[in-house]
């Protein structure tokens, strides 16, 4: 499971099969959660992200909630991981590679920005709150080379990846994210450490962030290899006309 975007198409035959008094109830409980009370809502929304963690089939995908996230896989588990055993690494073409703690991004100075966040599928949630550490400031404390001018993202999923150009990674509004939705990000979105890359389809912030490394050139990430824009700019990708982020 990556970013909340589609999951491959499955050729025919493939995948578990799912009764239809399954899908039904699922549907019905997405419709549910619409109307919910918060803290139904909240617990709809944990319950679409660990059923869709193992959904081999992207049925969860098709569901409604009031959070207007939708979750679709693409590993087909996902361990979670917290304080105790999460570690994020910065390497590659820098100086000073370095491996940081949940502890130690904590500590640092934090970012907080407000944006809508919208899927290349079409769907948007608006004005939504991401707070960490300015992804630039990592890299600064890295030591970037002169011959670096991409940066790689990988995911503990062991399955996702992302990239951007060294002067995209600088902006002042992409992060290595912490905190979503003002509380710490939960596992089904992409916790405890995602990216956030606001002016970007979501695609590019990439979840379960577990490595950082300084290249030479852009690699296409896990969906660019299959057709996706490497630059993801809303409104100016994948000949859609959606109305700009920032």
């Amino acid at each position: 499971m990556t970013s909340e975007q589609p999951a491959e198409p499955q050729e025919e035959g493939q995948g578990t099969p799912v009764g239809r008094r399954l899908v039904l109830g699922m549907l019905g409980l997405g419709a549910l959660g619409v109307a919910a009370a918060p803290g139904l809502q909240s617990g709809l929304e944990s319950f679409l992200g660990n059923a869709a963690d193992k959904d081999p089939t992207g049925l969860t995908g098709l569901l409604p909630n009031g959070g207007g996230f939708r979750y679709y896989s693409v590993a087909s588990s996902v361990p979670q991981k917290g304080a105790d055993d999460y570690r994020l690494t910065v390497g590659g073409l820098v100086d000073r590679p370095a491996t940081y703690t949940l502890a130690e991004l904590r500590a640092m100075p934090q970012t907080r920005l407000v944006h809508d966040v919208q899927c290349v599928t079409g769907w948007r949630v608006p004005d939504t709150p991401f707070e960490g550490v300015l992804l630039s400031k990592l890299l600064d404390a890295a030591g970037v080379r002169p011959t670096a001018t991409a940066v790689r993202f990988t995911c503990f999923d062991g399955t996702y990846t992302e990239s951007l150009t060294l002067r995209q990674a600088r902006r002042d509004d992409v992060l290595v994210a912490l905190r979503m939705q003002d509380k710490p990000v939960s596992h089904s979105h992409g916790g405890p450490v995602r990216l956030y890359v606001a002016p970007m389809y979501f695609y590019k912030s990439a979840k379960w962030l577990s490595g950082i490394t300084l290249t030479e050139d852009v690699r296409p990430g896990y969906w660019e290899e299959r057709g996706y824009d490497v630059d993801a700019w809303v409104g100016r990708s994948n000949g859609r006309d959606d109305a700009p982020t920032t």
